[in-house]
């Protein structure tokens, strides 16, 4: 699944336009506990979150991540998108809940680690 298809799927606004949406993703997680993420999360290249700080981007770079969806609308602050648009993470918005998105995107065909 191409990030193109999650901003679709899950009618998300793309907050970096600026960088590549064909980008193919094999795998997704979802967490608000950045410690959760970084303990148990393997080769995952999305991660959808309603925690809005600028550690959610610097998580998602540790884990070489290449994608970041807010749900519930949150929308990450001016740093955070500039760490994001450094570290080459798209950033995503949309106002589905957590769980919606995750269900969405497991009936398209993205699965966990």
């Amino acid at each position: 699944m191409k990030i193109k298809d999650i901003i679709e799927l899950l009618e998300a606004e793309n907050l970096t336009p600026e960088l590549d949406c064909d980008v193919e993703l094999h795998s997704a997680c979802g967490s608000d506990m950045m410690s959760d993420v970084l303990a148990y999360v393997k080769d995952q290249a999305v991660l959808l979150t309603g925690l809005n700080n600028p550690q959610v981007i610097r998580t998602a770079d540790m884990m070489d991540m290449l994608c970041v969806v807010y749900v519930r609308g949150k929308r990450p602050d001016d740093l955070a998108l500039k760490i994001a648009t450094e570290k080459n993470i798209c950033v995503l918005t949309t106002k589905k809940a957590l769980f919606t998105c995750c269900g969405i995107l497991y009936d398209n065909g993205l699965r966990g680690a």
